[in-house]
Order: structure tokens, then C-alpha cells, then sequence
């Protein structure tokens, strides 16, 4: 059962090659619309704030704040390739960051096997999530929140409503307090784990088999891809990154408490969906969920920095949240208008040409 659709919009070669260099650029504009947007908010909000925006401790800061951020909306992204959604990724940090801080303060575990164990209950929770989507065909929405409540209850009651404190190794807090080249790591495990990402899901047959099964799943295991198999991968694969976003976030916090890691849950959906609607306009793809997730963290940063209300935050992402969503859904519904309107007819080969033909397989 599927809750999301996955197409692609962007223009392929074949189509670039035919138009003229206007429409490209009015062809390009919208697939890149974030990006340019983006640094047009830079140089704004440098020229608005120069004394607070354009430093490196601001820099520093962004970085620092948004990467839990950025590894929850990739951590997102991989199971809405498939077509499905998973909300554990909000309520999962909750729990494993507790967990990351409970397993060495009051259970003697070393920093390292802690964060192991951590990593294997978050796949754990993954292929469950999996398993009821798959398996017992329950709907990706319904399932992984009812599994997300569940997990934090869990926490609620590990916790009995007070906070896990106690004294952690240098090693541990190491894992977001080190820098690198004056820039917090936590940015460089974003990085690297989206470079990994994109490799995987642009390069490698398990991407192309992931959009394929996101856009049409019936088709897809027509056409012999096992469409259990890659969700269940997926849904694991959502787990342990939302594993390692709570161990980060216990190495920055220090204190494990289960009001804390809630409120990650939307500002993840918006980087993940509102990352589907550039580069790869229609679906959601890698570094459009890091540039979403960059132009939330400096528009909100320079909002704040001019002086505006605590409620901002939340009213930016769930203004952006809904204007993504709907952005991404004119999008597929344009998709094969679209097409249709840019493809050449009368210079246009009887069958498609072989490049053609790989553009679109790797579109889904």
C-alpha cells in the first residue's frame, strides 16, 4: 500500500538538446528555483545583518543546529523513494538518544557499544516498520505512527518523566563537539552520508529500483524487481540513520529527556518533501533535501536574527510543509504535460534513442 508517489520532472538530455538556449534557462529556473533561492537569502540577509549574519560563528551555528535536522530528512528521504513514508524518524530520536545516554550511565556499557546497540535497535525498528507495511499491508502513515507512539511511550516510561544524567566520556560528547578545518563534524557526517546517497541512489540498480517501485510497485515486480525486499532495506536503512541523529543529538545534549526530539519530526518532512520539488523536481532525491534543508536554516536564522518571535520556527516549516506538498503534487500532475509539450515531434526518431532510453530508467 502505498502513501506517496514518486515521479520525476527535471528535463532530460534528450529534451535539453532540442530546445534553444532561452528555454532552456526558463526550463532550468524551476528545477534549481531552491538553490538560486538560497543564495539570493544569503547575500540578502549579509547585506540586512552584516555585523551577525555573515560570520563564522554563525555559520558554525547553522551548521551545528541543522545537522540533526539534515540526517532526519535523509533519513526520510530513502523510505519515500519506495512510495512510503516514515514518521518514526521524529519519535525514534527520542528514545535512542535516551538510550545512548541511559546504556552508559546506568548500565556500565562502554561509549561505543552503546551507540552499537543503539545503531541495531533503530534497524530493528526499521525492519518491524518494514514488516507492517509489507507484510501486513498497513498503510506507511498509520504504521510507523503507531509504532513512533509506541517508542515513545517507551521513552516516557524508561524515563518516569525525568532526565538521564550522568558522566560521559570525552569520546562520546566528542562525536558533535570536535571540529573539523574550524566547522562542527556533525556537518562533515551529513556530507558523508550524503555523498553515500546519492552514489547509491543516481549510480547504483537499488536507486533505480527504489523510484521504480516508489512510481508504480505494481509494475515494478511485474517487471521482476523484488519490491518486498527493497522497502524492508529502506525502512532499516531510515532506522539506523535516525539511530545515529540520536546518538549525535546525546552527544550534544548530554542528558537524555524525553520532551526533547519531538519537535525534529516536521522540520525532517519539510527537508525531505520540500527537497522533492528541486534538481529532481517530482521526486525526492539527495541534494535536494540538503539544499531544502539549508534555505530552512538560513531563512529562519536571519528571521530571528531581525528580531523575529519565538513561534517563527514552527510557523516557517509548517507554512513550508504545506506549500512543498502542494508544490510537489502540481508537479507530478504537470509531469506528463510537460514532457509532452517539450518533445520534439517532427525531428523526433521512431523509437527512442538509446540515451533517451537511460534517461528515463534512471527517472523512474
Amino acid at each position: 500500500m502505498n502513501s506517496l508517489k514518486s515521479n520525476a520532472l527535471e528535463p532530460t538530455a534528450f529534451e535539453l538538446r532540442h530546445m534553444s538556449r532561452g528555454a532552456k534557462i526558463a526550463r532550468l529556473l524551476p528545477v534549481y528555483g531552491i538553490p538560486i533561492l538560497l543564495v539570493i537569502l544569503i547575500i540578502a540577509f549579509s547585506v540586512l545583518l552584516p555585523r551577525t549574519f555573515p560570520t563564522m560563528l554563525n555559520l558554525r551555528s547553522i551548521l551545528g543546529d541543522k545537522a540533526i535536522i539534515a540526517l532526519l530528512s535523509l533519513a526520510a528521504m530513502v523510505p519515500m523513494m519506495a512510495g512510503r513514508i516514515d514518521l518514526t524518524v521524529g519519535y525514534g530520536i527520542v528514545l535512542w538518544h535516551i538510550l545512548a545516554i541511559g546504556l552508559q550511565t546506568q548500565f556500565g556499557f562502554e561509549w561505543w557499544q552503546a551507540v552499537l546497540i543503539v545503531l541495531f535497535l533503530g534497524a530493528m525498528l526499521g525492519l518491524f516498520n518494514g514488516v507492517l507495511v509489507e507484510l501486513a499491508q498497513i498503510d506507511s502513515f498509520i504504521a510507523t505512527l503507531g509504532t513512533g507512539t509506541v517508542i515513545y511511550a517507551i521513552a516516557l516510561w524508561y524515563t518516569g518523566g525525568r532526565q538521564i544524567i550522568g558522566s560521559l566520556p570525552a569520546a562520546f560528547t566528542d562525536l558533535y563537539t570536535t571540529q573539523v578545518f574550524g566547522l562542527p563534524i556533525a556537518a562533515f557526517y551529513v556530507l558523508g552520508i550524503a555523498v553515500v546517497l546519492w552514489v547509491v541512489t543516481e549510480y547504483l540498480p537499488v536507486g533505480r529500483y527504489l523510484y521504480a517501485i516508489g512510481a508504480n510497485p505494481r509494475a515494478a515486480e511485474l517487471n521482476g524487481i523484488p519490491t518486498r525486499r527493497y522497502v524492508l532495506g529502506a525502512f532499516i536503512t531510515s532506522g539506523v540513520l535516525t539511530a545515529l541523529a540520536g546518538a549525535i543529538l546525546a552527544a550534544k545534549l548530554r542528558i537524555g529527556q524525553a520532551s526533547v526530539g519531538l519537535e525534529y519530526l516536521l522540520p525532517a518532512l519539510v527537508g525531505a518533501f520540500l527537497g522533492s520539488t528541486t534538481i529532481k523536481p517530482g521526486r525526492v532525491n539527495v541534494w535536494g533535501t540538503v539544499a531544502a534543508v539549508a534555505i530552512l536554516a538560513v531563512g529562519i536564522s536571519g528571521i530571528q536574527q531581525m528580531g523575529g518571535a519565538f513561534f517563527v520556527e514552527p510557523l516557517f516549516n509548517g507554512v513550508t510543509l504545506v506549500f512543498a506538498i502542494g508544490l510537489a503534487g502540481y508537479a507530478q500532475r504537470k509531469r506528463g504535460s510537460v514532457r509532452h509539450k517539450h518533445r520534439p515531434v517532427t525531428d523526433a526518431p521512431a523509437t527512442p534513442s538509446p540515451t533517451a532510453s537511460r534517461d528515463d530508467t534512471s527517472r523512474g
